[in-house]
């Protein structure tokens, strides 16, 4: 009987959390996603660098996300295309983050980096759940005093970072959900890989067809 009030349970928390993921992946806003697509393909046009970062399970998404992106867009024809998209997290390594942080202030560990690299044709990416971490902040406001372009994936409330942004991606949630914001933000980078893939891949074809 335990057994499978304890099935019962679990099933019923699998099927919810799912449900509550599912949902806001709807609810995600198209039109700023479709934003973001057009300022990343405007970085690759003028040939720029997209810098992303986040804290904690935020930064984990952002390298799983470069290591996907700088490989795979290009994947099905790597020799065909000389330009490639330069995507960077942000900081690059453990020991400029810890240097950073101890020298100068954690505040500092993307806004200082950022300040040696950052250049007009670049864009960057920026990950918050809360939208308010104050060096998530400074590195944005340094971009936009430089008048690079922002992609802000936020959640809860978006904060301050979805303010700034010039692509707004929040997942609205109640304030604390990062398991469901983390999750969502994932997928969309995700899928923001698969569409340039499959651009690059339909204009190869094309190219091909042209061709022959």
């Amino acid at each position: 009987m335990y057994y499978l009030t304890h099935f019962h349970t679990m099933h019923k928390f699998i099927e919810d959390f799912m449900e509550d993921v599912c949902v806001h992946l709807k609810n995600a806003p198209a039109d700023e996603i479709a934003k973001a697509t057009h300022i990343l393909q405007s970085v690759y046009e003028r040939d720029g660098r997209i810098y992303i970062f986040g804290n904690g399970g935020s930064l984990a998404i952002a390298t799983h996300w470069v290591s996907d992106f700088n490989k795979t867009v290009f994947s099905h024809n790597l020799e065909g295309h000389t330009r490639r998209f330069q995507a960077i997290r942000l900081p690059s390594t453990e020991e400029e983050m810890s240097a950073w942080a101890n020298d100068i202030g954690f505040d500092m560990v993307f806004a200082g980096p950022l300040q040696n690299y950052l250049q007009e044709a670049d864009c960057i990416i920026a990950i918050s759940s809360s939208g308010k971490s104050p060096n998530i902040i400074k590195a944005v406001e340094l971009a936009k005093s430089r008048h690079v372009p922002v992609i802000g994936l936020s959640g809860f409330d978006g904060g301050k970072l979805n303010e700034l942004a010039d692509a707004k991606i929040v997942i609205k949630t109640e304030p604390g959900n990062y398991t469901v914001v983390e999750s969502v933000h994932h997928a969309i980078l995700h899928l923001l890989t698969k569409y340039f893939q499959d651009y690059f891949d339909h204009l190869q074809a094309r190219n091909e067809k042209r061709q022959g």
